[in-house]
């Protein structure tokens, strides 16, 4: 069944990121929504949508429609993610839902009060290292997650003129508040320490435990050019490990013998690394960093099939930690 949906939001996120993926998949753009009039005709030329509107309620009340996607600010995504919810129809945003927890569980309450689906874009979960290390440790072949660590950067021009973290926070660490767990198991206990060079210049240290015993910490900051690889995750096993860079590149390591004295030194397929990067030069849309995939799950959800897509319970759960990582900051 092709979804008929309206967007509100068309950014740059927007029109580059997540309506080129979502048309991809069987839905219709039947209507567009923003405040920027230049920025709504401009979508509205590269997606074929005619039914254009600078007012949300105008898009809400759009006949025949079935859910609605957004991409605004997390103030926004609460309000007229509620409102969307009041009129009866399914939503994704991006992530965050809200400004806060709070804001998190009012959603929650409103998409169980519908009875439809609130889907939130962690696509973290669904970038194709990520997405390959996981499946690595779902088939069993990996055992036990022992420990995480890796880190996630940005540059410090994100702050120029505004040395207010909030925007980093949000927008950039949630991601994993929530990656973390979808990697090993539910978290225990945050724990967090800091050096900040001058403002907008931080460094910090996020110590987690979880609840299946393994123990991990993920270094994050705004002092890294974005113009290198700033993303860098590693789990860690007995004799084995997995290692994502830059989310695209995935190194299993194994339990290898020495091999430098044997004269018969081979490459064994149940022993040695396996590893894969994507193909650049291959003529195909491939989307490594995730999002094609993440609306793959996300639009039958929409109509109400049950699927992998990232809920507004998982949306709760990464803005609670990611308080607690800021009360440990004190930022």
């Amino acid at each position: 069944m092709t979804l008929n949906i309206g967007w509100i939001g068309c950014g740059i996120h927007a029109t580059q990121m997540l309506l080129p993926q979502l048309v991809r998949h069987d839905v219709k753009l039947t209507a567009l929504c923003d405040i920027d009039g230049a920025r709504l005709a401009d979508a509205g030329r590269q997606f074929g949508v005619t039914n254009l509107t600078s007012d949300v309620e105008t898009l809400l009340a759009t006949p025949g429609l079935d859910a609605v996607g957004m991409a605004v600010g997390p103030d926004q995504h609460l309000a007229f993610g509620k409102k969307a919810l009041e009129r009866g129809l399914g939503v994704f945003m991006e992530k965050p839902p809200a400004g806060t927890a709070a804001g998190a569980r009012e959603l929650l309450a409103a998409s169980e009060k519908a009875k439809k689906p609130l889907l939130v874009g962690f696509m973290k979960r669904y970038s194709v290292g990520n997405k390959m290390a996981a499946n690595i440790v779902r088939s069993g072949r990996f055992g036990d997650v022992l420990g995480i660590t890796g880190y996630y950067m940005t540059a410090p021009g994100y702050f120029v003129g505004n040395v207010d973290y909030t925007g980093f926070f949000l927008h950039h660490c949630v991601h994993y508040m929530d990656l973390v767990s979808f990697l090993v198991s539910p978290v225990k206990t945050i724990s967090a320490r800091k050096i900040e060079k001058v403002p907008g210049r931080v460094l910090f240290h996020v110590g987690f435990e979880f609840e299946c015993g393994a123990i991990g910490n993920i270094a994050m900051g705004t002092i890294q050019s974005r113009g290198t690889p700033v993303e860098r995750i590693e789990l860690m096993g007995d004799h084995q490990r997995i290692e994502v860079e830059d989310v695209i590149e995935i190194r299993w390591h194994r339990n290898p013998p020495f091999k430098v004295a044997d004269p018969a030194a081979t490459l064994a397929d149940d022993v040695d690394s396996l590893t894969w990067k994507p193909n650049f030069t291959a003529a195909a849309n491939e989307d490594p960093k995730g999002y094609h995939a993440l609306l793959a799950d996300v639009v039958p959800a929409l109509a109400g099939i049950e699927t992998a897509a990232p809920t507004i319970a998982d949306g709760v759960v990464a803005m609670e930690r990611l308080e607690i990582l800021r009360r440990e900051l004190a930022l």
